[in-house]
């Protein structure tokens, strides 16, 4: 699906579809609140406020680069939203032989991060994870699911969206009312300097660390001053719009489709026309270039890898010594 307009500001359309978000929202706090079991290998939890655009999986992937920096072998953990039904309930992701149809374009990219494990059961993904060697787990989008018990809870929170007009689904884009959400949290991760965000993460009363997506520079320069046809399709394809114009891109032209969708003919042919009718490359995000397949390669099409980095660390770093410390104690004292 796209993302409403109406669900970054209030409007009619938000207040005639609230019963309904009402009802959603009650049935997602009662599962914020439910039991799970605990896994054998320490759980991270990345979550986001909204449907999605909040940055899960940047940080899900900066997460991972700074345990393996920290002597961990962390696994992450992902249900492989946009792949194709499969019969096998959790299994690693072999890039050299997976592509986005069988476990999602997310899925790759986190894998490029560490060993990731796709299947809708976390439980057997965090079991399956400790057989192949993982010292913790990196569950990447598990704040709603509560199939396994969090040790830590990190929340991404896109600063310029926030939590949007702050109704829950369908007549906004909250997965639970927000005060539920951050009480779940154990830290807030503001992505960005917009206003909406850190004004939410400060009232939460919760640790905080700042964070912002930068562009890959080779990438930057590569496209600086060159004409482009963007196109997205993921669940805010306007912050990708605006990257591309930060970095310096002439953008002649913007395409968005669905989030997570699989590429048709149709659609390259659209492409390729546009291209050829602006005299301009074709640029997309990472997640919609794993889905394009040798398409990305027939069109000519470049993609704009963005990375996450954390402005300052220390409250989170602090908050993984105590996780590994806890964990440590509790093996010794069964």
């Amino acid at each position: 699906m796209r993302t409403p307009g109406f669900w970054r500001d209030d409007c009619a359309a938000a207040r005639i579809l609230s019963p309904l978000g009402a009802l959603y929202g009650g049935v997602a706090r009662r599962r914020l609140a439910r039991v799970a079991p605990h896994a054998n290998l320490p759980v991270v939890v990345v979550g986001g406020l909204t449907a999605g655009g909040d940055g899960k999986t940047p940080l899900a992937i900066a997460l991972a680069q700074r345990l393996l920096a920290a002597g961990e072998q962390p696994a992450i953990l992902t249900r492989g939203y946009g792949r194709k039904p499969s019969e096998a309930s959790s299994f690693a992701v072999d890039p050299d032989r997976h592509d986005a149809d069988d476990v999602g374009d997310e899925a790759l990219l986190l894998a490029r991060a560490a060993p990731t494990i796709v299947g809708a059961d976390r439980f057997a993904g965090a079991a399956l994870a400790q057989r192949l060697g993982a010292s913790v787990v990196v569950l990447d989008d598990g704040l709603h699911s509560r199939r396994i018990a969090p040790d830590l809870t990190l929340i991404a929170i896109d600063s310029d969206y926030g939590a949007g007009n702050g109704r829950c689904m369908p007549a906004g884009p909250l997965r639970a009312p927000l005060d539920a959400q951050l009480a779940a949290a154990d830290i807030l991760v503001v992505i960005g300097d917009g206003a909406r965000g850190r004004d939410i993460a400060a009232r939460a009363n919760k640790p905080i660390v700042a964070a912002h997506l930068a562009p890959d520079p080779d990438a930057v320069e590569a496209i600086r001053g060159v004409r482009v046809v963007a196109f997205a399709g993921i669940a805010r394809p306007e912050k990708f719009f605006n990257s591309l114009e930060k970095c310096g891109a002439e953008v002649a032209a913007r395409l968005t489709f669905d989030d997570h969708r699989r590429f048709t003919k149709r659609d390259c042919a659209t492409l390729s026309k546009l291209r050829q009718a602006h005299g301009a490359r074709l640029v997309t995000t990472e997640k919609d270039a794993a889905r394009m397949g040798d398409e990305i390669a027939t069109l000519g099409v470049d993609a704009l890898p963005v990375a996450l980095a954390f402005d300052d660390a220390v409250v989170l770093d602090e908050a993984l010594d105590r996780l590994f410390g806890e964990k440590e104690t509790r093996r010794a004292n069964p």
